[in-house]
């Protein structure tokens, strides 16, 4: 896994560079600078020296390093233009001294210019820039955008140009991943090491590719660290694959029962039930209404569907419990609430099964996860649970506006698996992974085509399958969701994102494994 640091974390990183290895700030910030050069160049090979390259910097460091980027650049033939905030008399320090360099740089070179703001009118001498580059704030900066910041971001995500961040998006919290309106990058050269805040929430989609920039400190200081967020590389699903042994038969290879589905919200179901099966369980049993059967009977062929009585009512009720005891005794692991309809008989009956079930494992999503809100969970046991809520179903689950949730979404993930004991799987782009002793593991498999119906029923499927096969949790968990999203992405080759259907990740995820075995990791 790659670990990823917090603001406090690189800050120290610095101030050991400045104060026990007796590194000159200045060195630090001509090393960035050069490692930021190299990079910009690297990306974008097909960079004219004769169209216009754009730098905005602000009154700190950032701006520091913003202006020797200006230098090299200029330095190296191109034509730039750089937009500065502070006023000589405002700059410090080093960023003061790669502004009185650049000057002079700026004064001896003839098709480039150095500009102070003073309204949005000057930021048009860069409209027509090939590259435009964020040097505004850097990652001192947390919460609300204030004048002139905002309006200059606002103002720069307009333009139709390419667009690069250093350290972090101006606007961007680089240990929450939120902000109103964050610079949109389209790729982020982060100084020190990887920060949290660019891999969740708006981090992720403003971000665009990350690559780390070198500052002259080994990355062997940063094992000294703490480290609680991550991000799931290929070889942790490899790793976490269930083993399937030469003597396993269908009872050993892990049982599933599926309680999802209602008569009104019948497809739900199909795709769990189905994921099960696909992601290599030996049985998969749906729990189904009765008096609906035959919908899903005709629709699944390898699956169990075992009825229960639901009085024609078409749902699940408290009644029905008893009636599922000698299975709930067989599995090994229960997929509760894709489409079972939020009834209270239902919201009963789902509560009551968690309850007796603490002793086995249990993955709950979708109308079961609303079963359990309004502060109903805080009196069952989940402490085997996997609870797989997307965004605004994690914030009904704990009682807060989605906004705010958004705002802090890796504090309120990890407070809620640190209390309840459960894993979380919090769905999203990208979707993060909660353990009950607070780390974070930030998915970096999927794609927008999986933004549709019937794609998170399916993940439950694969996670409860894994689970049964493997009789651990978090490896389970780990591989599931990496594998889920892989499948997505492989599907890339022959679709577009506007064609992937939950039933393609379902028929593609053997060709997802297959992919991770044969990668060599």
């Amino acid at each position: 896994m790659i670990p990823l640091f917090s603001v406090s974390q690189v800050r120290d990183a610095d101030e050991y560079a400045i104060g026990q290895l007796q590194i000159p700030g200045l060195l630090l910030m001509e090393n960035a600078s050069l490692g930021i050069y190299s990079i910009i160049r690297e990306q974008f090979p097909t960079l004219n020296k004769s169209d216009l390259l754009g730098i905005v910097c602000g009154r700190g460091n950032n701006g520091g390093d913003g202006f020797a980027l200006a230098r090299h650049f200029i330095q190296s033939g191109f034509r730039v233009g750089v937009i500065y905030l502070a006023g000589q008399e405002e700059l410090k320090g080093d960023a003061l001294t790669n502004f009185e360099i650049l000057s002079n740089v700026v004064h001896y070179s003839e098709n480039s210019f150095l500009r102070q703001y003073k309204s949005k009118s000057d930021l048009k001498r860069l409209e027509n820039a090939q590259l435009i580059v964020d040097a505004l704030l850097g990652t001192g900066a947390a919460g609300r955008l204030k004048s002139p910041y905002a309006e200059i971001v606002r103002e720069l995500n307009k333009f139709h140009t390419t667009r690069v961040a250093l350290d972090i998006p101006t606007g961007l919290d680089a240990d929450k991943g939120w902000g109103e309106e964050p610079f949109q990058a389209d790729l982020t050269v982060t100084l020190g090491e990887l920060k949290k805040g660019l891999f969740v929430n708006k981090g992720a989609v403003v971000s665009g590719e990350i690559k780390k920039g070198y500052i002259g400190l080994s990355a062997d200081y940063f094992d000294n660290f703490q480290v609680d967020t991550y991000v799931i590389e290929p070889e942790d699903a490899f790793f976490n694959l269930p083993q399937k042994k030469e003597d396993i038969y269908k009872y050993t290879a892990g049982k599933v029962l599926v309680i999802a589905g209602s008569k009104d919200l019948p497809g739900a179901s199909f795709m769990t039930a189905s994921a099960v099966l696909h992601s290599g369980a030996g049985a998969s049993i749906l729990c189904f209404p009765e008096s609906a059967k035959g919908v899903v009977q005709s629709k699944l062929d390898e699956v169990i569907v075992l009825p229960y009585n639901d009085s024609d009512k078409g749902i699940y009720r408290k009644e029905n419990i008893e009636e599922l005891k000698k299975r709930f005794e067989w599995m090994d692991v229960l997929a509760i609430g894709p489409g079972l309809g939020r009834e209270g008989e239902t919201i009963e009956a789902v509560v009551e099964t968690i309850r007796i079930n603490k002793n086995k494992k249990i993955v709950i999503d979708a109308d079961a996860l609303f079963a359990i809100g309004e502060g109903r969970y805080k009196n069952l046991d989940l402490s085997n649970c996997v609870l797989t809520p997307h965004q605004a179903e994690f914030a009904n689950l704990l009682g807060i506006k989605l906004s705010e949730l958004q705002e802090d979404v890796l504090s309120y993930g990890r407070k809620f698996t640190e209390e309840t004991g459960c894993h979380l799987v919090l769905k999203g782009a990208p979707t993060i992974i909660f353990t009950p002793e607070g780390e974070a593991l930030i998915n970096s498999t999927g794609n927008p085509g999986m933004a549709k119906f019937g794609t998170g029923d399916v993940l439950t499927g694969i996670i409860a399958g894994f689970m049964a096969e493997m009789k651990e949790t978090e490896g389970a968990v780990i591989s599931s969701v990496y594998l889920h999203s892989l499948s997505a992405d492989l599907l890339l080759k022959d679709k577009t994102e506007y064609g992937i259907m939950a039933t393609d990740i379902i028929n593609n995820l053997p060709e997802a494994i297959k992919f991770i075995r044969k990668s060599g990791v």
